[in-house]
C-alpha cells in the first residue's frame, strides 16, 4: 500500500444532516430582497435543478457545479448570497479532531494521501476550509468534482485523484469512505481497496444499492493505521 484517498463530507467531516432548501432560500432572499415571493420561487426552482443535478450524477456519474445550477434556472451569481449560502453550509464542514494525527502518521509511513469528492461546491471553497482548519498542508492533492467531467463511482474520477497524489497502480491505493454505491463500488471498481465509515445518514433518495462489500469497517478515523497492519 502506497497511497490513501479519502472520500471528504461525511467522512473526514461529522455527518450533519443539512436542509438543501434552506440553503437555495437564503440565496434566493439576498439576489430577490425586495420581492419575497419571487425568492420562494427562486429558491424552489434551484432546489429542484440541484436534486435532478445529483439524480443525473447518481445515474450517470456525471459531474456538475453550483454555477451549473444557477445557469439552469437563469439565476446570476452573486457575491452576498454566495457568502450567505456559504455561511448556512459552515457548520457542516468542520474538520474531525482525529484527522491531523491519523495524516500525520500516514505520511510519516510514507504514505501519500488525498482526497477525492463527489462536490458541486468550487475546489477552492473545500481548499479554503482544509486550510482553515489546518489540514490542507496534509494532503498531496485534492480532487473534487466539480473540477472534473465525472463524479464517483466512476472509475476516471478515481483515475483522476490517483494519478493526482502520483500513483500509477490502483492496487497501491486504498479508498476510505461512506457511501457504499460512490465510495465503496467506485473504488473497487476502479481497482483499490476500500474501506467503509458507516456512521453517515445518508437518505434514502441518495441510496443507490450496491451488491459489494468494502475490504474493511472503519469506525473511527485513528483506527485506520490498525486496518493497514493487519494487511501488510
Amino acid at each position: 500500500m502506497r497511497a490513501v484517498i479519502f472520500d471528504w463530507g461525511g467522512t473526514l467531516t461529522p455527518w450533519v444532516t443539512m436542509d438543501m432548501r434552506a440553503g437555495w432560500q437564503i440565496y434566493a432572499d439576498i439576489v430577490h430582497a425586495d420581492d419575497p415571493e419571487q425568492a420562494k420561487a427562486i429558491a424552489d426552482a434551484l432546489l429542484a435543478a440541484d436534486d435532478a443535478a445529483w439524480s443525473r450524477c447518481r445515474a450517470e456519474a456525471t459531474a456538475f457545479s453550483l454555477s451549473h445550477v444557477l445557469t439552469e434556472v437563469g439565476v446570476p451569481e452573486h457575491e452576498a448570497a454566495w457568502a450567505a449560502y456559504r455561511a448556512f453550509w459552515d457548520q457542516a464542514t468542520y474538520t474531525d479532531p482525529e484527522v491531523t494525527p491519523l495524516l500525520t502518521e500516514l505520511r510519516a509511513r510514507g504514505l501519500r494521501t488525498g482526497v477525492l469528492s463527489s462536490t458541486s461546491w468550487p475546489g477552492a471553497w473545500h481548499e479554503e476550509i482544509l486550510i482553515r482548519d489546518n489540514v490542507r498542508h496534509l494532503f498531496d492533492a485534492c480532487v473534487w468534482s466539480s473540477d472534473l467531467e465525472y463524479t464517483k463511482p466512476h472509475p476516471k474520477s478515481f483515475e483522476a485523484a490517483m494519478h493526482a497524489i502520483g500513483i500509477d497502480d490502483p492496487a497501491d491505493c486504498v479508498y476510505v469512505g461512506d457511501r457504499p454505491h460512490d465510495d465503496i463500488n467506485g473504488a473497487k471498481s476502479a481497482g483499490m481497496k476500500a474501506i467503509l465509515i458507516p456512521h453517515s445518514d445518508i437518505p434514502e433518495d441518495q441510496r443507490v444499492p450496491v451488491d459489494v462489500e468494502p475490504d474493511a469497517i472503519l469506525h473511527r478515523l485513528s483506527d485506520l493505521p490498525k486496518i493497514l497492519d493487519s494487511w501488510s
